[in-house]
């Protein structure tokens, strides 16, 4: 029986398998990352990590649902001045799991201070992997459309003749585009870059990110009442965006500092009415914590 809106404090792959099969609708989560932050957490070694880590991935992937998408934020670190492959290597051992790699988010962090080692400059960027268990799956483009953009003003004021239908790409690559498409627009849908700032109320915990961050994937993949989980809760994050989205939350956490922390930050959210069962869902398996 699935809990919902509740921290679970404990290991992750333990929780896991008590869970129901098929029953969350969106997995968000942040794992941690190789060796780094060993004040939060004991970190994992890098010649360790993929072996950590695909036991958790096959559990999630019995508790998602076939419709349902994993978003993994993650990045890979530079040893020596190289990097890393462990998350590409990740990436192929979960293909091999039966995962679907279907896209690669960038959330590029606009506020990122400037920074450089001898070889390189300092990263502006994380990864945001999404898996799914099939080709088919809920996602709703139109809950993340941006405003066009002052670009539009002088690029729709006077179309050629050629912006009037589907210009093929002049270096070939298969790629056209009708420029009179945009006209009238003001929303448009976003690229896969997500331009968001670093800047978060979690000041308890050393890897938090921003609420901005997984409310996107929850407003992209998800509808109110829908089941998110976080089997890496941290500070609590995420599930703060369920509740500001009308969304139900499970979350994972084996530090019981965070699990304190998370819950006093969650205190502090005003909660909407939530459906207790979602939408579409005949299961007798989850209730409202």
């Amino acid at each position: 029986m699935l809990k919902l809106d509740s921290i679970i404090e404990g290991n992750c792959t333990s929780v896991l398998q008590t869970i129901p099969d098929n029953c969350v609708d969106l997995i968000f989560t942040s794992p941690p990352y190789a060796d780094n932050r060993k004040n939060t957490y004991q970190g994992i070694a890098i010649d360790e990590y993929v072996d950590w880590f695909l036991p958790v991935s096959a559990e999630l992937k019995r508790v998602l649902k076939p419709e349902g998408t994993f978003i993994l934020n993650i990045k890979e670190r530079a040893v020596n001045g190289e990097r890393q492959t462990y998350v590409l290597e990740l990436i192929l051992a979960m293909r091999r799991q039966g995962w679907l790699w279907t896209e690669e988010f960038i959330w590029h962090k606009k506020n990122c201070y400037p920074g450089k080692w001898p070889n390189r400059f300092r990263d502006a960027w994380e990864r945001c992997l999404q898996f799914n268990k099939q080709k088919h799956f809920k996602m709703y483009q139109e809950s993340v459309m941006v405003p066009i953009g002052d670009w539009s003003n002088k690029r729709l004021a006077r179309l050629s003749d050629t912006d009037l239908k589907r210009d093929e790409s002049r270096v070939g690559s298969g790629f056209g585009k009708n420029i009179s498409n945009w006209l009238g627009k003001e929303v448009v849908y976003p690229t896969n870059v997500l331009h968001l700032a670093t800047e978060c109320a979690n000041r308890g915990h050393s890897a938090s990110f921003p609420v901005v961050l997984p409310s996107w994937f929850i407003k992209l993949f998800t509808n109110q009442g829908d089941i998110v989980l976080d089997p890496f809760m941290g500070s609590g994050t995420t599930a703060i965006a369920c509740i500001e989205l009308a969304r139900h939350y499970v979350g994972i956490e084996a530090m019981h500092k965070y699990c304190v922390l998370a819950e006093q930050q969650i205190a502090k959210v005003k909660r909407p009415q939530i459906p207790l069962i979602p939408e579409n869902n005949s299961s007798d398996k989850v209730y409202a914590g």
